[in-house]
């Protein structure tokens, strides 16, 4: 089973049989039908049926001359909510299956962001008829997660918060400058790199790191679309699998200046959740291309 059908509230769910009537439910009496046709004129489909609000599986595969569905494989999903990046997308097809990947080089981060692309039916769409790229699309982020830590926020008045942001916007217009070849801006994020390394090996011997480390957002293991990541909660909501009768946290996060959706199980969650607090744990990460409304 998907390891992250815990984080949508099947965390008891063991049987193979069992997984297979719930995915054959959620094609019947899916609440989303996708269809497209790809290069190779072959009929695909994503049914996508929710087991709480925002929440559910998607099931794709193709179908056949006689319009009987061949199912390929299956995936939990989290709908973000928000527009978490204006910056451009690339996409890749996986090799092995019909799903595909994201890249999007948001400064904000300073690492390439891979994700899962959810909703892959309208990317298909225009690929089949040959109008990628297409320009002015934004990008929505969503995560499941299979457990979090909840930590204390670091106390900062006015003043200091102000500092964050204004020193915020300068290293991202540096590094804007940085990928342009700008070699004084290369210099100076060098410098400020050593600065701060020497400054954070001093405080560390007497403080705690998460005291120092405010947030980040950190690839993990060998899956291209997991990160570790540390965030401030900016809005919480509870909802239950309608199936199971798990409770399963949504918590909005905002982790070095990107704001998304989290899902996560109540009983995977280490502490109590609380607007201010953070949020610390290993997320999947998915995304959607707000496409125009002519590729949906």
């Amino acid at each position: 089973m998907h390891k992250y059908m815990r984080a949508i509230g099947f965390s008891t769910m063991e049987s193979r049989k069992k997984l297979q009537e719930l995915l054959t439910d959620a094609v019947i009496h899916a609440d989303r039908r996708s269809l497209a046709r790809n290069q190779k004129n072959i009929l695909v489909g994503e049914f996508c049926k929710d087991f709480a609000k925002g929440l559910g599986v998607a099931v794709c595969g193709e179908l056949d001359e006689e319009d009987g569905f061949i199912y390929e494989y299956y995936y939990p999903y989290l709908d973000g909510t928000g527009i978490t990046s204006y910056e451009d997308v690339s996409v890749e097809r996986h090799a092995d299956k019909e799903s595909y990947a994201g890249v999007c080089d948001d400064i904000k981060v300073g690492i390439s962001l891979i994700f899962y692309l959810k909703d892959k039916i309208p990317y298909i769409r225009a690929e089949a008829t040959n109008r990628l790229p297409v320009r002015g699309t934004t990008l929505t982020l969503s995560a499941l997660s299979t457990g979090g830590t909840i930590l204390f926020p670091i106390q900062k008045d006015a003043e200091q918060e102000q500092r964050v942001k204004k020193n915020s916007v300068a290293r991202n217009n540096l590094m804007a400058a940085a990928r342009k070849g700008d070699e004084d801006a290369i210099e100076t994020l060098t410098l400020e790199d050593m600065d701060m390394y020497t400054i954070i090996s001093k405080r560390i011997q007497k403080e705690d790191v998460f005291s120092l480390v405010d947030t980040y957002f950190m690839p993990y293991g060998v899956e291209c679309d997991q990160y570790s990541i540390l965030g401030e909660i900016m809005a919480i909501r509870l909802v239950t699998n309608e199936v199971t009768g798990e409770k399963i946290y949504i918590l909005t996060i905002c982790c070095n200046e990107l704001t998304f959706d989290v899902s996560v199980n109540i009983i995977d969650v280490y502490g109590e959740p609380q607007v201010g607090r953070r949020f610390k744990g290993v997320i999947w990460l998915q995304g959607s291309i707000n496409f125009p409304e002519e590729f949906a």
